[in-house]
């Protein structure tokens, strides 16, 4: 039992076994789900895949077997990004020590709850989306892990910081404000959530994005979904930033443009059920801001692949192509940064 429990401590309270846990469950996911995908169903696999599982596919439970899946993953991709920055960012040790007190058993059941979900959607087992205790344990326990993380960052320690006027660090801030965001855009995708199977029916975005009257609930739910995804992103821009050690110059005009943008972004996101019509041009101004601050990272980024292998390989005063396969040498950095070149 003993390597057992090792592993567990390793999957469950160490950042690269979370990842690799959290990576783990959205492969899994996207290959149970990729069997009934249209290609599967000409190979004829997604037939196979249909009866070895005792999948029921009803046709009317279509949208609510896609909402729960892509919230599943989703789910994962905010638990990652929430790792990278609790290890890359100083937190309070309270908040740390609340985050690490919970057994490795019950972290694993939590997310094997997560994942099952879309699972028990899809079989012949209770529907998921009919399981309200198992929807509102994970509604609440990520609210609660949200409010810790949240209460853990808030910018006024000073360690380590690049720039911060008047004792504030603006980096911190940022990635303070993209979490407050987030966890005050969830309840905005909660709140019709709450509604389904009491007037309000589950519903794909792309199927009323172009429909020009719809209901406060509707918009809620577009709203929630494009201010989620762009929070997604600008929390990858600054992860990605604290990994190249992005400062300087550039950094002190970036931070407060991404903290503006995050600002403005929401805040206009929020507005699209009551104003849709002056919403959008907020959030466009809002985009601007972020679009702006993730190209002053890419040309840092940049400089930096450059200077760094251009000094490796020895070479003072290189040319034109030999600065191009200097910033290439690197995939991983070079994709990193190439991402927010689109």
């Amino acid at each position: 039992m003993a390597w057992i429990q090792k592993r567990l401590e390793f999957l469950f309270r160490s950042t690269k076994g979370l990842i690799l846990v959290a990576i783990a469950m959205i492969a899994l996911a996207a290959a149970f789900f990729g069997m009934l995908s249209g290609p599967m169903a000409e190979f004829g696999v997604r037939d196979f895949w249909v009866q070895a599982f005792g999948i029921d596919l009803q046709a009317a439970e279509r949208e609510g077997r896609i909402i729960i899946l892509y919230h599943s993953i989703a789910m994962a991709v905010v638990a990652i990004e929430t790792y990278l920055i609790t290890s890359m960012m100083p937190m309070k040790k309270r908040s740390r020590s609340r985050s690490t007190r919970r057994s490795p058993l019950a972290i694993c059941v939590l997310w094997s709850l997560v994942w099952l979900s879309p699972i028990l959607a899809t079989t012949g087992l209770p529907r998921a989306v009919h399981l309200r205790p198992v929807d509102g344990f994970l509604c609440r326990g990520s609210a609660g892990g949200g409010a810790v993380a949240l209460a853990g960052g808030i910018p006024c320690d000073r360690s380590g910081l690049c720039s911060y006027p008047r004792g504030v660090n603006l980096e911190r801030m940022a990635f303070f404000v993209m979490a407050a965001a987030t966890l005050i855009s969830s309840l905005f995708g909660a709140i019709p959530g709450a509604y389904f199977g009491n007037g309000f029916e589950a519903f794909l975005a792309e199927d009323v994005i172009r429909v020009p009257h719809k209901t406060p609930l509707e918009l809620s739910v577009i709203g929630h979904l494009h201010i989620m995804l762009a929070l997604i992103a600008v929390a990858c821009a600054l992860l990605v930033g604290r990994w190249l050690d992005f400062k300087g110059p550039l950094h002190k005009i970036a931070m407060p443009m991404m903290i503006l943008g995050s600002v403005v972004l929401s805040m206009g996101v929020w507005m699209v059920v009551p104003f849709e019509r002056i919403a959008h041009i907020i959030i466009y101004v809002g985009s601007g801001f972020v679009m702006l601050a993730a190209l002053f990272l890419v040309i840092f980024g940049w400089r930096k692949l450059i200077r760094e292998r251009l000094a490796e390989q020895g070479l003072k005063k290189a040319s034109f192509f030999q600065g191009v396969k200097a910033l290439v040498h690197d995939p991983l950095k070079f994709g990193s940064l190439c991402r927010w070149c689109t």
